[in-house]
């Protein structure tokens, strides 16, 4: 998959970077066999550890050592949470895991300490609206917490997900939050720029990849 990537990177001359994600369900030694993946191609196109699946159903502890020995090594960590489960469950994977992003965290509108913590800690919020509609989060666009994340002056963007389970792409999604909650070109521009700050990649591919971004409009 890296090879590949490389290799695609090079003839789309699209810049792209490669997370690996353990499961909620995985056991603690399954998570540490992904941690170590990420060590061991560290200076590759493999940039971080993640933590997907069912928040609600299965819990964190067995994933802490993973994230412990990323941290200890400074591997970049991003991890799911406040999608399943609520604003709790954003608060306990920042505190055992500490990732400098969080996988959707739509549910931290429902409490406003968190929501401060969030903007003051710059921890960025990758979000999914139409995935986070097709798992009943919420029932339509119109009452997502896209709009007031944004808003609040938290540091978002706006994601696909699993293309394979949700068929939508990142223009078609840009026009839904277009016409639901009027976002222009600045509101999207500005989002990628926040997205490129907390993004895992170094120095000099972050701003090649800002001017393009701000060469755009």
């Amino acid at each position: 998959m890296n090879e590949a990537s490389a290799q695609a990177i090079r003839e789309t001359g699209v810049d792209a970077r490669l997370i690996l994600c353990t499961l909620r369900h995985f056991t603690e030694e399954q998570s540490m066999e992904t941690a170590r993946l990420v060590e061991r191609f560290r200076g590759t196109n493999v940039v971080a550890l993640d933590l997907a699946g069912d928040e609600a159903g299965f819990p964190i502890k067995p994933h802490v050592s993973a994230y412990d020995f990323a941290r200890a090594r400074q591997l970049s960590r991003t991890a799911h949470a406040g999608e399943a489960a609520g604003p709790e469950s954003v608060w306990e994977t920042l505190r055992l895991l500490q990732p400098t992003r969080i996988g959707h965290g739509v549910r931290s509108t429902e409490d406003q300490k968190l929501l401060e913590y969030l903007r003051e800690q710059k921890i960025h919020l990758e979000v999914c609206p139409s995935s986070n509609l097709q798992t009943n989060v919420y029932e339509e666009l119109r009452t997502h917490a896209l709009d007031k994340l944004y808003r609040s002056g938290l540091s978002v963007s706006i994601s696909t997900d699993a293309r394979t389970i949700t068929d939508i792409t990142l223009e078609e999604e840009y026009d839904k939050v277009r016409r639901e909650f009027g976002w222009t070109d600045q509101d999207f521009v500005r989002c990628n720029l926040m997205a490129l700050k907390a993004a895992f990649i170094p120095q000099e591919v972050r701003s090649m990849l800002t001017a393009r971004i701000k060469n755009c409009v």
